[in-house]
């Protein structure tokens, strides 16, 4: 795992010392070795997190004649057979290092090459024939890459902190992108935070001319959910065994590795289903997880059954909030982009803490999103059963007395997820689905937002952020919004700037090319049955996981920071927040934000999301030099 980065184009001698700059700011993400190469125009550097081929996988790599140069962040795990494919067409390689065979693939199959990898990649090629760049990321968006355009420059990297090396492309923030990030804790590709920076989104390729000067994007691959049942009818049976071939393939896929692996084991099903099929593969499987003071937080037990049940030897770190609390300063450089998912804290806490023992840990993201396992699939199953009642039912006894719930103050207790429940329910599905899953509605926003920042958007009229899914029926359809939006933008980018930041490589076998495509391949009934969430994955796992671990309910990875915000972050957060500051920077509207500090504080409304967004949005905005 590494990062790259490079300048095309512009004067050569200024891109050589922004390409060191920039290496130097991401050394995190590769602490091992740093290489740089400049030819036919272009820069291209990267820093090493040596996993694969230690000795001989210093990066930037060239093919025979040095016409093509590659870096990559990431692992291809199907490089072997694609190795064994180049050498009889006659490419000779002259190490084991995966990263060579985006060299000789892309002599042999140029652009369509990434349609062949089976791994987790942001990559960039140096074409000094074509006198072309071509970027590349990986299908469902594992590893990040940033780029920029500067009249005849194009500029890229896996982290927006080192674009901002650059001093031309501190270009303000970007209004549209702020409204997201208000709308859903992150920004979404192709955007970033900052005006003029893009995300290359996942399954897209892009290249660069140095001719014709204007980048050339193309979608390569995208997912497709089994909507019509054109699929073979089996039995339950067959089908668990299925899942459970298929699952256990891509774990071995993913152990590919000349340093020690281990895993990440929450106690959940996901981790606990990717740790069994490590046991069942063989070998001594080290097992990782953190426990929380705060009890209703606490998932440690959970871990601590399932590592006893399959044999592994676990490994545990309590979080106090003191660790977890002295964190929060360091949150800008963490984040790299406002993140309004307080959970990278423990995630990097979990990193570091792995990082003590192994250098690459597999974990359990995306069976969520593939297997319909957030609570808000079945919110959105029993709003479908809510509306079909009278309406005067509805407004006149169900919505009044759920205003009236008093505010408690446990981790998202019932009065909490009732209230947002009925106020998002009557909501077309995907403005549903935000209303559930975000901090800020359109309306707050327009509230919350300044005077400047809402005459921006009017003027900028800035598309929407989410595709549009609407010829799927609405459970699809939040199959996908979560797919396409959350797991991309927030789970995974919490996963890599924790682990990066830890210089650990994260690795997501549930996201494995095949195991993607097996899933997305099962009809809805098979994820979502009645209000029974993962259904297929929970059945395929009896008999290999604890009943206790397959029947417990969904809990997330979650910090109390609505207690927070009233106890010891108090006075920062009342700092970051305050009038004077909010009112000099123009974003957002002193008094609005005032009065969600004054509601939350006084236990009128339990306003942990907006305010949470608002005050990661103000840290990391100070902590970039205010751009």
């Amino acid at each position: 795992m590494c990062g790259i980065c490079g300048v095309a184009g512009g004067d050569p001698a200024r891109g050589r010392e922004l390409v060191g700059r920039m290496c130097g700011s991401m050394v995190h993400r590769g602490p091992d070795d740093e290489g740089v190469i400049q030819a036919g125009g272009v820069t291209l550097g990267m820093r090493r997190l040596s996993i694969i081929d230690l000795a001989g996988g210093h990066q930037p790599m060239h093919n025979e004649d040095s016409t093509v140069w590659v870096v990559q962040n990431g692992e291809i795990y199907n490089h072997l057979e694609l190795r064994e494919e180049l050498s009889a067409a006659g490419h000779l390689f002259a190490t084991q290092s995966d990263t060579e065979v985006l060299v000789h693939g892309y002599e042999q199959w140029g652009e369509q090459m990434v349609e062949r990898l089976n791994g987790q990649f942001a990559c960039a090629v140096l074409d000094q024939r074509a006198r072309q760049v071509f970027l590349a990321r990986d299908r469902m968006g594992i590893k990040p890459l940033h780029y920029a355009i500067d009249g005849d420059r194009f500029v890229f990297a896996s982290e927006l902190k080192a674009l901002l090396q650059d001093p031309a492309l501190r270009r303000g923030v970007d209004p549209v992108a702020l409204d997201e990030y208000l709308a859903y804790e992150f920004v979404p590709s192709p955007r970033s935070i900052v005006r003029g920076i893009s995300k290359l989104r996942p399954g897209h390729t892009l290249a660069w001319s140095l001719a014709e000067g204007r980048p050339r994007v193309r979608r390569y691959w995208a997912p497709q959910l089994n909507i019509d049942g054109s699929r073979r009818e089996r039995d339950l049976d067959e089908e668990c065994a299925e899942l459970r071939a298929v699952l256990r393939e891509s774990v071995r896929k993913e152990l590919i590795s000349d340093v020690p692996v281990g895993v990440f084991l929450s106690g959940g099903i996901d981790s606990s289903a990717v740790t069994a099929m490590m046991t069942q593969l063989g070998g001594d499987v080290k097992s990782f997880s953190v426990g929380f003071a705060e009890r209703s937080f606490d998932e440690a037990g959970h871990a601590r059954a399932v590592a006893r049940h399959l044999g592994t030897d676990h490994h545990e770190l309590m979080l106090e909030p003191r660790m977890l609390l002295d964190l929060v300063p360091r949150l800008p450089v963490l984040l790299d982009e406002p993140l309004g998912d307080a959970s990278i804290i423990p995630t990097y806490l979990l990193s570091a803490f792995t990082r003590q023992h192994v250098k690459v840990a597999l974990g359990g993201d995306g069976g969520d999103e593939l297997f319909a396992g957030y609570p808000t699939l079945q919110a959105h199953r029993l709003a479908g059963y809510y509306l079909r009642a009278p309406r005067a039912v509805r407004r006149g006894l169900v919505e009044p007395v759920v205003r009236r719930l008093p505010v408690s103050r446990g981790n998202l207790s019932f009065d909490y997820r009732a209230k947002r429940f009925v106020s998002g329910a009557g909501y077309p599905v995907a403005e549903r689905h935000q209303r559930w899953m975000g901090s800020f509605s359109s309306e707050e926003r327009m509230a919350v937002l300044s005077r400047e920042v809402r005459g921006s958007l009017s003027a900028l009229n800035g598309d929407s952020a989410v595709e549009d899914y609407g010829s799927l029926d609405p459970l699809n359809q939040v199959l996908m919004i979560d797919m396409r939006m959350y797991l991309e933008n927030d789970i995974l980018v919490k996963l890599d700037r924790a682990s990066m930041m830890a210089s650990l490589e994260g690795r997501v076998p549930l996201l494995n090319n095949d195991f993607v495509a097996y899933a997305t391949g099962l009809p809805l009934s098979l994820k979502l049955r009645g209000l029974r969430s993962k259904f297929l994955l929970k059945r395929a796992l009896r008999g290999i996981l604890p009943e206790r671990i397959l029947n417990r309910p969904k809990k997330g990875f979650g910090i109390p920071v609505a207690e927070w915000f009233r106890g010891p972050l108090r006075e920062q957060m009342l700092s970051v927040l305050s009038p004077e500051r909010i009112g000099s920077e123009g974003f957002f509207d002193p008094a609005a934000v005032g009065g969600l500090v004054g509601e939350h504080l006084a236990g009128r409304r339990d306003n942990r999301k907006q305010l949470w967004t608002l005050f990661a949005f103000e840290l990391w905005y100070q902590g970039y030099g205010a751009l």
